[in-house]
């Protein structure tokens, strides 16, 4: 393992965590609950499944992470150690300051993790449609795989599919500008809005359409500060 050399805990803590891609592999373990390999490399597209395993052995030799054998079949689970879960507090201030001073751009939207992190961390499944809905998502912005996904609800469940699932498509939702699907995500910006100017578009049952913004629980936007006013001096 590289090292800085220093006593510092900063600098050791950074030892262990600060290589590209662990802090996300982190956050969707310790605070989104991912627990298996497809689940966590969901939230990280771009990540390769080679450098995926590599982080995780690295995250278990640093005490973090745990891997088990799974229970009922082959593969692997992995859980947050105690250390890890008392990294949720430094996650959660890393998530604070990214909102207040990380700009937001189109290259962050991929609109593919953005409806991954809404179905992760903020769908309200006591809205749900108890029976069987079927939503496609269309990314124009995108080209080739990875440019159409869809949201099947299931007693009270939903999971995103990649390939067609079969059966109707109640609702067709069109994402033509990414970066306002992430910002509503964020709840930085009204649904109604982002319809309303043409950023999303759907089509389907108008009652299914109205309700579906209804399924995302209330996300507090976190305010930037306002920038210091510099002091003048008097002529």
């Amino acid at each position: 393992m590289r090292t800085y050399g220093q006593y510092c805990p900063i600098a050791r803590a950074s030892e262990l965590l600060a290589e590209r891609w662990s802090f996300i592999i982190l956050r969707n373990i310790v605070l989104l609950g991912c627990r298996t390999f497809n689940e966590i490399a969901a939230g990280a597209p771009g990540l390769s499944r080679g450098l995926l395993s590599k982080r995780l052995r690295d995250l278990e030799r640093a005490g973090v992470i745990e891997i088990r054998p799974k229970p009922d079949g082959p593969g692997s689970t992995y859980e947050p150690t105690e250390a890890g879960l008392e990294l949720s507090e430094v996650i959660l201030a890393l998530q604070h300051w990214g909102s207040q001073w990380a700009e937001l751009t189109p290259e962050h939207a991929h609109p593919g993790v953005v409806l991954w992190g809404w179905v992760t961390s903020h769908l309200d499944r006591d809205r749900l449609p108890r029976r069987r809905i079927l939503v496609r998502f269309d990314y124009p912005t995108l080209s080739g795989p990875g440019n159409r996904a869809w949201l099947l609800i299931e007693h009270g469940e939903a999971e995103i599919c990649e390939k067609y699932p079969g059966g109707e498509e109640d609702l067709v939702v069109v994402v033509s500008d990414p970066l306002a699907f992430a910002r509503w995500e964020l709840g930085e910006l009204k649904w109604s809005d982002a319809v309303r100017s043409g950023a999303i578009e759907v089509t389907g049952t108008r009652t299914l359409a109205r309700a579906l913004p209804t399924w995302k629980r209330r996300v507090e936007p976190v305010q930037r500060p306002l920038p210091a006013r510099q002091a003048t001096t008097p002529a």
